[in-house]
């Protein structure tokens, strides 16, 4: 039965007010820090199908709505009034956890005897055991060093908490009462739900609830098509790199084919780079998954945003995600920082969307996440915790006529950050530097948002950070129309001091009383010729600290005076001198890039991935990595050495290549 307009957008207004009142149920009852305060936590509900149809509008993470429910309810049978399913395991659960410290918990919700709904909570847990705190390193191959898995199971039968699975999961990790804390709120959100759906049933009666589930579903698929229908028919081809896994120093590629047809979209990840032997792989289980779509969910609720948030938004969206590849991991790989490869897949389809309408989408945003950790005992050296100092962010890209946000990258989520006087009452540290990160945006007609500068001085010996997910120190986020690609990332240990040190990607960062750590993010790409910008407007970034003095001559030709002032006469005599021809009309990668692909090409790419996958998956990165280091010997670490210099002789690493492949594969007919 379809419901009459009216009806329909009642029920919509109701069923987000529920989520609503959940999601701050939970979020003013938690314990940890980032559940909190950054709100890296969901909640929803969910339709008798198990497709999210009533989400949060206050919610950080609208991609989560991409979520796959099924599996995980239909391995829990015999759902009674009361009881509660938990699992964190990114197998067992087919791509409802994608991660071990994301604990998720499921509520059917009755009406007499029939199921008519189902309350869904998630919440990123301080910590899951493992080998580390927090149970997230870069380094880790096996999913069993990462934590504790609970596979899908009822943690509460009619009302009563199973005791033994609590007690094993306390048992197991590091910050117990806060995680518990977190758990409660979680129960305590699914509750409200159960009775604010109750009252909604009572008043408009199960079959109009019910109904409405389906015909929300459908008005949304209905305008997200719409939206999908702004970008152009055809088929569009775009990758984006990691710097690497950690364990190597090769980059790793995520290759996108988008086709188009009348607002249908497929994304096809079939040309990507095979799992690593560390913890960036992503289970997805081979279909269509929130990691896959997020630069898309970007898009459609920025396009529409008067349509209901529920499952309806992916209806006209396939994924082609082949087995093996990092955006598919296969049990046991490790998953830990499943994110650094999906934000290359939004980096990739954001390309794809440039390339078929550029003025539909910005360039792309810095594009990293840094959940940035401190592991340390209390003052007196007997209580040990491990907390959250802030999730680092860059700045998002710019568009025509737009400049990118700053400090401020959404294009994952948008998470809020940590206020200063809380993490100092916390932890035992002192915040330094709280600032923007001079000409870390792509300059642009439109420039690139800036990112954070944030250094933190620690107070106590025998501490540890932890920082997930650090990208961007190789390969900077490109630029759009004849704009730049914005900065690199750096990360800076004891910066200013005779110890100073720059780091690459790491698993702990051992620290004591006066060490400081820096984090320098990544800013968002640039959009159009710089030397087009306003003058004026570059006088106003030097003012706001968003571009220094020196950039604003480099980059856009404009010269400030001593007193702040644009000087126009030297300004019009540098930018007489630009010649436009040295513009790229479409993207603009930087040189690291650029260098990489004179040898390493997309055809390249393609026949050794296809060749890799020919075996079995065991030697594929040995054999990769054996390839790639007979090209290329003196490969530097991301961050600490220039591709630029190393492949200087392209030609001669070309060979190189071609003969590593010969050898690897006994292929005569490569040699």
């Amino acid at each position: 039965m379809k419901l009459d307009p009216v009806t329909i957008e009642i029920l919509s207004n109701k069923v987000v007010a529920i989520a609503e009142e959940m999601y701050f149920a939970l979020k003013r009852a938690s314990r940890s820090i980032y559940v909190k305060e950054a709100d890296d936590f969901d909640v929803a509900l969910l339709d008798t199908a198990g497709d999210l149809f009533g989400h949060a509008a206050s919610a950080s993470m609208n991609f989560l709505i991409d979520t796959p429910f099924v599996p995980t309810i239909e391995a829990v049978p015999d759902l009674e009034p009361g009881d509660v399913i938990i699992t964190n395991d990114p197998y067992l659960s087919h791509g409802l956890s994608t991660h071990l410290p994301d604990i998720h918990l499921i509520r059917p919700y009755f009406h007499g005897k029939k199921i008519v709904a189902y309350g869904w909570c998630m919440v990123h847990s301080t910590d899951m055991g493992g080998a580390v705190p927090s149970s997230i390193a870069p380094s880790l191959n096996e999913i069993f060093q990462e934590g504790l898995r609970v596979p899908p199971m009822k943690f509460v039968k009619r009302g009563k908490m199973n005791a033994d699975l609590l007690g094993i999961i306390m048992a197991n990790i590091r910050e117990p009462e806060v995680n518990m804390g977190d758990i409660k709120a979680m129960l305590g959100s699914l509750e409200t739900g159960k009775r604010r759906v109750g009252e909604l049933v009572e008043r408009h009666g199960a079959q109009a609830f019910l109904d409405a589930q389906t015909d929300l579903l459908d008005y949304t698929a209905t305008k997200a098509r719409d939206v999908l229908r702004r970008i152009p028919d055809g088929t569009y081809e775009f990758w984006d790199f990691m710097d690497d896994d950690k364990v190597t120093r090769i980059p790793l590629r995520v290759r996108v084919k988008l086709t188009v047809e009348d607002g249908k979209i497929g994304i096809d990840l079939s040309g990507t780079d095979p799992q690593v032997r560390a913890a960036y792989n992503v289970p997805t289980d081979g279909k269509r998954s929130y990691w896959i779509t997020i630069r898309l969910t970007n898009f459609l609720t920025t396009y529409d945003q008067s349509m209901a948030k529920n499952a309806g938004l992916y209806r006209a969206i396939n994924a082609v995600v082949p087995p093996g590849i990092m955006m598919n991991a296969e049990f046991p790989d490790a998953c830990g920082v499943r994110h650094s490869p999906s934000l290359r897949v939004s980096g990739a389809i954001n390309g794809a969307i440039v390339k078929a309408r550029p003025d539909l989408i910005p360039a792309p945003s810095a594009g990293d996440l840094i959940p940035f950790a401190l592991a340390e005992y209390d003052a007196l050296g007997i209580k040990r915790s491990v907390q959250v100092i802030e999730p680092m962010k860059g700045g998002t890209g710019a568009m025509k006529g737009q400049d990118g946000v700053n400090g401020r990258d959404t294009s994952l989520n948008n998470m809020r950050n940590h206020p200063v006087e809380t993490v100092e009452g916390d932890m035992g540290i002192v915040f330094r530097n709280y600032d923007i990160l001079a000409d870390s945006g792509g300059p642009g007609k439109w420039r690139g948002g800036v990112g954070q500068l944030i250094t933190v001085e620690v107070l106590r010996d025998g501490g540890s950070f932890l920082a997930r997910g650090m990208e961007r120190l190789r390969f900077p986020p490109y630029g759009v129309c004849g704009g730049k690609p914005g900065g690199h990332m750096r990360a800076i240990l004891n910066w200013g001091q005779v110890n100073e040190r720059e780091l690459t990607k790491f698993d702990q960062l051992s620290v004591n009383a006066g060490d400081t750590l820096t984090f320098m993010m990544a800013g968002g790409g640039g959009y159009g010729d710089p030397f087009d910008r306003d003058a004026e407007r570059v006088r106003r970034d030097v003012e706001l600290g968003f571009v220094s003095r020196e950039a604003a001559r480099r980059d856009y030709g404009v010269a400030i005076d001593d007193h702040g002032a644009v000087d126009e006469a030297a300004t019009a005599k540098i930018r007489a001198r630009w010649v436009k021809g040295d513009i790229r009309a479409d993207f603009d990668f930087g040189p690291e890039r650029e260098a990489w692909e004179r040898v390493f090409d997309d055809e390249t790419m393609c026949e050794l991935n296809r060749r890799l996958f020919e075996l079995p998956k065991s030697i594929r990165q040995d054999k990769r990595r054996w390839i790639i280091e007979r090209a290329v010997p003196d490969l530097p670490l991301a961050g600490k050495g220039s591709l630029a210099d190393v492949l200087i002789d392209a030609d001669g690493a070309r060979r190189r290549l071609k003969q590593a492949m010969a050898q690897a594969f006994d292929d005569k007919a490569l040699s």
